[in-house]
This record gives C-alpha cells, structure tokens and sequence, in this order.
C-alpha cells in the first residue's frame, strides 16, 4: 500500500472517486469545483491533492503549492481510524469539535449546513477505505 496522501495513494483516490456514483453525481448536479489538500496537523502544507471538477476527480497527487478550496488536516492514526471505519455525520462533528479534524482552509460549518454537500464529504471516507 503506498503511503497516505502520496503522490501514488492520491492518484488512486482519484480513480476510486470517479467510481463512487454518489460522489461524482450529486457534486457534479452542484457544479462542485475544488481543490483539496490533505494531510498532518504539523506539517507546513497539505501532503496531497486532488482536484474536483463538476464532481469529477479530475486529478490527485502529491501537494505543489496549488492554491486549496479545502484544506484537511488529521493525524495519521486518526486517518486510519476512520479509513478503517468510516465515520458518519456525529463522528466527523465531534473530530471537528474536539480538535481530531482540522480545516486550515475551507468552511466546515457552512459545508455540513448543506446536505448536498455534507453526504458526499462523509462519503468520500468511505471511497479512502478503497485505495
């Protein structure tokens, strides 16, 4: 398995997006366009990228100084926690509340608010479990 967030773990994420219908479909009817890093709560940036287009992964890799709509930060054990079991709606609002989910970048109250696009971000967690 590569390791989480590298340029290879990210492409792979990508491809696994593109596959998951209630990903690409319901962003794409919201013409859902980001750039989203994630990574560590240390480190300077994001350890990875992928770029969404009309819902569509369009690319993932390693972070190069793109400029982030998203930007999620945890750590790698929390990572893997939720990789391992994806949370749902509770468990990502008390990572968030207790300080276990950081958005460096990006509004995660507005984001939950919406349910168009709350359902996929919870989905995408369980899309991390493919790779």
């Amino acid at each position: 398995m590569a390791d989480l967030f590298s340029a290879e773990w990210m492409a792979s994420f990508a491809e696994h997006w593109n596959d998951e219908s209630d990903l690409v479909g319901p962003l794409g009817e919201i013409g859902f366009n980001s750039v989203i890093g994630y990574g560590f709560p240390d480190d300077d940036q994001p350890t990875g990228v992928l770029v969404v287009e009309n819902g569509k992964a369009v690319s993932g890799g390693a972070y190069n100084g793109e400029e982030l709509n998203w930007d999620i930060r945890a750590s790698a054990d929390q990572w893997n926690k939720w990789i391992a079991k994806p949370p749902g709606m509770m468990g990502l609002g008390a990572a968030f509340t207790t300080g276990k989910m950081k958005f460096k970048v990006g509004d995660y109250g507005a984001m939950l608010k919406d349910p168009r696009m709350a359902k996929p971000f919870i989905k995408s967690f369980s899309v991390m479990g493919k790779v």
